[in-house]
Order: structure tokens, then C-alpha cells, then sequence
């Protein structure tokens, strides 16, 4: 139980914090509404789950090892993250109409899984810092403390995305395209950050 809480509680540490996934669930959440919002949810959580399975199979080594790739993923994370703040930044009345009806599960998995796994920071702590983390565990408790990371994941996605849901009914249209701008802006300064990351590796 000591394992399982310890892992849970490092797990909402790393995911809590304000992010692109976290902004692009809540985003699903006010778009879309309860239950198609559930595919976001198990998008990203099926992501860092991946990620913290490959952190505890000892993956944050070859992420230090492979020359290039931490820029690689730097750069297409702050092209993806920049494309997604602008087409939010554009966005018109006219044009949320059409999201619902242009939704489908693979679509909202595709994205889900973009957000989550182009973003290198994400990725680098789930798979460092709890990879890290796990390996440190007794050999008894690393999977129980994987598991609270796992849960962790889980939780706060399905939290994240019901409070969006129970926002939506007072989100009119005007006030949605206020709310996708400042969601835009938000995913333009990490784009901007990873940007800079690249830039400063490159130097």
C-alpha cells in the first residue's frame, strides 16, 4: 500500500502541473462533452501508461544514449504545439458547430496521442523521472508502485475531462472561441519553449 500511494502521488506530481495534454483533454472535454470525451481520456492515459511501462523497462537510458533524438523530439514538438496553438487562436463561432460533427474515436485518439507523445518534456519526465523512480523501488514494489503512477494517469485525465463537461453547459459559442484562444496561447508558449530547448541544444 506504502508503494502503491508513493507512485500515485509522485505520478499526479509529474501530470497535475498545467501542460499541453492537460489542456488538450480539458479542451475535449469542453468541446465534445461527456462520453466522447472518454476517448481523449483514454488516449492520454493510455500514453503514459506506455511511457511509464517504458520507464520502468529502462527506456530513459536509451533516451540518453540515441545522439539527436532529445532535438529531434524537441523540434517536432514545438512544430505539432504550434500548429495546434494557431488553428485555437483562429478559431470563429462558426466554426464549433462543426467540431461534434466532425468527431470520431480514432480522430480524438490520433490527436490525443500526438499531444502526448510529441512533447518531449511529458515524455522525458514520465519516462526519466518515474522510470528513475520505479528502478529505485525494492524489486517487490516496483510494480505496485508503477501501478499508483499508472492510476494516477488515469484519475486526473477522467477528472480533468468531467470538470470540462460540467463547464460546457456555459459555454456558448462566443465564450467557447475565448476559451480555444487562450487554450491557442497557451500551447504557443510551450511550442515557444521547446522551441528555445531546441535552439539552446543546437548552440
Amino acid at each position: 500500500m506504502t508503494a502503491l500511494l508513493a507512485g500515485l502521488a509522485l505520478g499526479l506530481a509529474l501530470i497535475v502541473p498545467i501542460g499541453a495534454q492537460n489542456v488538450f483533454v480539458f479542451g475535449q472535454g469542453v468541446a465534445l462533452g461527456m462520453p466522447r470525451a472518454l476517448w481523449a481520456v483514454a488516449g492520454a492515459g493510455l500514453c503514459d501508461t506506455l511511457l511509464i511501462v517504458l520507464g520502468a523497462t529502462g527506456a530513459s537510458a536509451l533516451l540518453d544514449s540515441v545522439p539527436g533524438l532529445r532535438p529531434a523530439m524537441l523540434a517536432a514538438g514545438a512544430v505539432f504545439l504550434a500548429y495546434l496553438g494557431v488553428k485555437s487562436l483562429r478559431a470563429k463561432p462558426s466554426e464549433l458547430a462543426d467540431e461534434t460533427g466532425a468527431w470520431s474515436p480514432a480522430r480524438t485518439l490520433r490527436r490525443t496521442a500526438a499531444v502526448s507523445l510529441l512533447n518531449p518534456h511529458a515524455v522525458l519526465d514520465t519516462v526519466g523521472v518515474l522510470g528513475a523512480a520505479i528502478a529505485a523501488q525494492a524489486a517487490a514494489s516496483r510494480a505496485v508502485f508503477a501501478a499508483g503512477a499508472v492510476a494516477a494517469s488515469w484519475i486526473w485525465f477522467l477528472l480533468l475531462a468531467s470538470a470540462a463537461t460540467g463547464l460546457r453547459r456555459f459555454m456558448t459559442k462566443e465564450r467557447r472561441v475565448w476559451f480555444d484562444r487562450a487554450s491557442g496561447l497557451i500551447l504557443l508558449v510551450f511550442a515557444a519553449w521547446l522551441a528555445y530547448e531546441f535552439a539552446r541544444l543546437l548552440m
